[in-house]
């Protein structure tokens, strides 16, 4: 078993990222360089370097007068971060087909198993949005597109907020298990146009729900 080994502006960033998507740190809310370096026993260096991270995420906003804050949920960032979604997995998806052994669909099968086994264990958001993650990239391992996979993981870390808004209280995990299995199922058959047809009402259907769920949030709020 290998050790992955992280260093200190790593954890600071997974730690910071955590407590924005699991709304302990609201949005709109400021992020005091000095409190957070006190509160995580380290300078502000790390600090300031994962909130620059952070930023190229979409999670961190830097505003004049105002210091880092945590960014807002926002409608039409949904709509561009779910469509760039689905266009850029899409052709990773078909590229990949092609070259998918027994052993990666084999790996992808036994990650739906724990997807479905996080489901009302503790901190499930957490455990379902990172084996939702790998279960994508796994089916998508075989492309031969770094670049374009490296765009991918950047925008699901940009998107990873309304992931598991949808997954928490937009209901959305019942509809992804059934399309999970159905992508598994054509892969493994071979089928590019059926997977891809798939994968593309799975991430544009999240983004309705998703859409849908921040414009009722907001209207109940004005």
């Amino acid at each position: 078993m290998s050790i992955t080994y992280k260093t200190r502006t790593q954890l600071v960033v997974e730690t910071i990222r955590e407590k924005i998507l699991s709304g302990e740190i609201k949005a709109g809310q400021p992020l005091r360089q000095a409190a957070l370096a006190t509160e995580l026993n380290v300078s502000r260096i790390p600090i300031r370097e994962a909130l620059l991270q952070l930023e190229a995420e979409g999670l961190v906003a830097f505003e004049a007068h105002k210091g880092a804050t945590a960014t807002e949920l926002n409608v039409s960032r949904v709509d561009e971060l779910f469509e760039l979604r689905a266009l850029l997995e899409s052709d990773l998806l078909a590229s990949s087909i092609p070259n998918l052994t027994d052993e990666k669909l084999e790996e992808a099968s036994n990650l739906l198993h724990q997807l479905d086994r996080a489901l009302g264990t503790e901190n499930a958001a957490n455990k379902w949005s990172e084996l939702n993650s790998s279960y994508h990239n796994c089916l998508y391992s075989a492309s031969n597109k770094p670049q374009t996979l490296e765009l991918v993981n950047t925008l699901n870390k940009n998107a990873d907020r309304y992931i598991r808004m949808h997954l928490l209280w937009a209901g959305g995990i019942s509809k992804a298990e059934s399309e999970h299995n159905e992508i598994l199922t054509h892969c493994k058959n071979k089928d590019v146009e059926s997977a891809i047809a798939v994968l593309k009402k799975h991430i544009l259907g999240s983004k309705d729900e998703i859409r849908s769920f921040l414009i009722d949030r907001e209207l109940a709020n004005a």
